[in-house]
């Protein structure tokens, strides 16, 4: 087994987000009227790279349920309108919290979906987890293979065009037109970088797909409950593609992880050049951006980023046979 790999902060204790009594008190009495009874107990969401309101309300009835809010005017209040249109189409056999209402009030968006009672997956992970994740995932993709119209409905863009538009970095690097993040790897990765360029190039042919895809399937959107079943949360980036694709985005924890990722993906009948492809373009995405600076949303989020970025990287390394020292150089 290889060495294990952990961010500088765990996944369940990414977020900082204001609390129950820190929203307006007209919004609370319109939630706790909503729910039927006063809200009792407030557990905010720890996971998460937004500062959004988020968190698992209590009544004095026992009644438990997730709440997501934001202000009309923070772009996060239209995510959590397209999160609530996409969750209330997914196939009954998915695995996900389904919402049970939503309103508009005090100048806020209120988002209430049902209460799953598990944990994040911490890393490293735990296989018995990984392989629940894994599985609810195959569950969700052998259901979305074709999907709903009213889930096609909500508008889901297809996945060659988004690693077209927005996960081409090494690409941009190689024509002058991005520089090279200084939390790239320094040496390694400018060798290689005509070779990234390739791989992440013939990315959009090999992703293509008329499935839906969940399109940000990572360890922080897992939940496991208490019988050990995995649920897939944040349903707000579906895309349309090949679901192997996401197997590797959230198997890049469990290369961190110490565990063999190739052996787990072998049931996913993903291509080699795919599978390269889609680490290339996924470390050129995160590096660049682990490069950006203070993020507004989360200070943890460039963490996340050259984590998941190096991670990418080494494990595209090892499958292509790659020598040199792999480290992430200083910012």
């Amino acid at each position: 087994m290889r060495p294990i790999s952990l961010p500088d902060v765990a996944y369940g204790s990414t977020a900082v987000r204001p609390g129950w009594l820190d929203l307006p008190e007209s919004l609370r009495q319109a939630i706790s009227a909503r729910l039927g009874s006063p809200v009792s107990a407030a557990r905010s969401a720890g996971g998460g790279f937004t500062r959004a309101f988020a968190a698992v309300l209590t009544t004095s009835a026992g009644l438990s349920v997730f709440v997501k809010a934001a202000p009309l005017k923070d772009h996060n209040s239209r995510t959590y309108a397209r999160e609530a249109s996409i969750t209330a189409t997914l196939p009954e056999s998915i695995t996900a919290a389904r919402p049970l209402w939503t309103m508009v009030d005090s100048g806020w968006y209120v988002l209430c979906l049902e209460a799953i009672d598990g944990h994040v997956p911490s890393l490293p992970w735990l296989p018995g987890e990984l392989s629940a994740a894994l599985d609810a995932w195959s569950t969700a993709a052998e259901a979305l293979a074709a999907p709903p119209d009213d889930l096609l409905a909500a508008g889901i863009p297809p996945l060659p065009e988004i690693v077209r538009d927005e996960m081409s970095w090494w690409s941009e690097i190689r024509k002058g037109r991005e520089p090279f993040p200084r939390t790239a790897w320094a040496t390694p990765a400018r060798e290689k970088l005509q070779e990234l360029a390739t791989l992440e190039r013939a990315l959009p042919d090999l992703v293509a797909g008329t499935g839906v895809l969940h399109g940000d399937l990572r360890i922080d959107n897992v939940m496991i409950d208490a019988d050990g079943r995995a649920w897939l949360c944040d349903w707000t980036w579906p895309t349309l593609g090949a679901p192997w694709f996401d197997a590797v985005t959230l198997l890049i924890s469990a290369y961190a992880s110490g565990l063999d990722a190739d052996a787990y993906l072998s049931d996913w009948h993903a291509p080699d050049a795919g599978v390269d492809g889609a680490l290339a373009a996924l470390a050129g995405y995160w590096l660049v951006r682990a490069d950006g600076g203070p993020s507004s949303a989360s200070p943890h989020s460039r963490q996340h980023q050259l984590f998941s970025g190096t991670q990418a990287l080494a494990w595209l390394a090892d499958r292509r046979g790659w020598s040199g020292s792999f480290r992430p150089s200083a910012p």
